[in-house]
């Protein structure tokens, strides 16, 4: 990576690369540029954006909202991550470029909305090739008509943030916090009921953009769709190269996850989970520092994020070498018994709590079956004990769109205590966790997990899944996974 030199600030304000370029240099990288124009028009899914920030509106009539996105993360010294925005923001505005703020300002209709970014700098100045975010450097940046154009937002240059911040009245404004520092200093929070270790005014905003993202619009779930299709091209991929005979490391096949996640969206959604044997049964494994080996179990929860941001959470558990053992596949189609009763209660109406006990009643029933639990299964799902919940921490699923737990904000009236809506996505995935130093459950159990996971559009009828390329039953999974084998490995088309 070319090193950026930052030892001083030129005269002209920029953040200089190197303040030592002698006037020769500088005067010959001033001139004999030729000026370009990007040819943007108008995205598809610019009304969609739109009607969110009228319903934002409409929710906080004569107050001014502050949504920023935030900046780039330092992950060692000086490198950064790369850049993920703000996921609010991004589904407001439908921007992917850092540090930039949209504000609605009350009128009398509504609210006017601004979006201020750091736009593209003149060759005027020598921005361009000495400052960190200048064009040499990290690529050719949006002029404020050409964002606007494409967004179909009104813009405005990040360097008038401030003063547009200035005499903002905290009674009346609220702010996203928590993404950009020079926001939440410029504003000051309003003094009042704090709710969550915030102001409950600002808090009110974040829940009101949660439970706006609770139902999906036609092209939300497109982009939903094509995130979860290019998750199958990848589950198929890593299938593909997973050897029956010999042990490969689970980094490789995280890796080749990546390529697709890469080639065919954006990037991973999240951290991938691919564990072999007893690390099936950590539920969030992400160090995937082990190997597979032919006769244990290997459980990989991926999903690929696309170039919208919207993310697929898919779960599959495959007997590595091509065949689940009689026990692998007796805990393997009691997890699928309790998904498919999770996806087919379903409906518009349900409430969220229920499809969660209807997926650990059949959990229960088939710990039951293997002789572990110590009381009945009525007593076992009774809330006072849940005992069976030893092999099975977490609940059925969550809310999936541009965040992989979506709405997470939302009031749990509306969400976890709620009633399920028509447009809603959300994840179904039991799972069932012997560890391997359980001595409550027989040795052959020890260091067997199994999570099974699809996305599922809620309907006017009942539900949608949205992953089903993938097969879940375990026959099916057999089946598939012999004729990836077969098919051979191939790199992203």
């Amino acid at each position: 990576m070319t090193e950026e030199r930052t030892g001083g600030k030129p005269t002209d304000g920029t953040e200089s690369h190197d303040p030592d370029f002698p006037e020769a240099f500088l005067s010959f990288m001033r001139q004999g540029w030729r000026d370009t124009t990007l040819p943007v028009g108008p995205r598809p899914e610019v009304p969609n954006y739109a009607k969110r920030r009228a319903a934002l509106s409409a929710a906080f009539p004569g107050e001014t909202l502050i949504i920023p996105t935030g900046g780039e993360k330092v992950r060692a010294n000086d490198t950064d991550h790369p850049f993920r925005p703000g996921s609010d923001f991004a589904y407001l505005t439908g921007d992917h470029d850092p540090d930039s703020v949209l504000m609605l300002r009350p009128n009398g209709s509504g609210h006017e909305a601004t979006l201020y970014m750091r736009p593209r700098s003149s060759r005027q100045t020598d921005e361009f090739f000495r400052s960190r975010h200048g064009e040499l450097w990290v690529g050719r940046r949006h002029t404020l008509a050409e964002k606007s154009t494409e967004l179909g937002l009104p813009t405005a240059d990040l360097t008038e943030l401030e003063a547009a911040l200035a005499d903002m009245a905290p009674g009346r404004t609220r702010v996203l916090r928590g993404f950009d520092a020079r926001v939440d200093a410029a504003v000051r929070p309003y003094d009042g009921p704090r709710a969550e270790g915030q102001p409950a005014r600002d808090r009110e905003l974040a829940i009101a953009i949660s439970e706006l993202k609770l139902v999906k619009d036609e092209w939300e779930i497109a982009q939903l769709q094509d995130a979860i299709d290019a998750t199958v091209r990848g589950f198929e991929d890593v299938a593909r190269v997973l050897p029956a005979d010999r042990s490969v490391s689970e980094r490789l096949l995280e890796g080749v996850f990546a390529l697709r996640a890469r080639h065919d969206g954006n990037e991973v959604g999240y951290n991938s989970i691919v564990g072999g044997g007893e690390h099936a049964t950590i539920l969030h494994w992400v160090h995937n520092n082990g190997a597979t080996r032919p006769g244990e179990l290997l459980l990989m929860d991926m999903g690929v994020e696309n170039r919208n941001l919207y993310t697929a959470d898919v779960t599959r558990v495959l007997p590595v070498n091509g065949r689940f053992t009689a026990l692998q596949r007796q805990v393997y189609d009691i997890v699928h018994a309790s998904q498919q009763a999770g996806i087919d209660f379903i409906k518009p109406g349900v409430k969220f709590r229920d499809v969660h006990l209807t997926c650990m009643r059949v959990l229960a029933e088939g710990l039951a079956d293997l002789g572990l639990l110590p009381v009945s299964v009525d007593e076992a799902m009774d809330e006072k004990s849940t005992v069976y919940r030893r092999w099975t921490l977490h609940g059925f699923g969550h809310m999936l769109g541009i965040d992989v737990h979506d709405c997470a904000n939302a009031r749990k009236e509306m969400y976890r205590d709620g009633t399920l809506g028509e447009g809603y996505v959300l994840t179904v995935e039991p799972g069932l966790y012997f560890q391997p130093e359980d001595e409550l459950v027989p040795e052959e159990l020890r260091g067997i997990g199994v999570r099974i996971e699809d996305d599922v559009l809620v309907t006017a009828t009942g539900a949608v899944n949205l992953s089903a390329g993938l097969p879940r039953a375990a026959d099916e999974v057999e089946t598939w996974l012999a004729e990836q084998r077969e098919a051979g490995p191939r790199l992203p088309v």
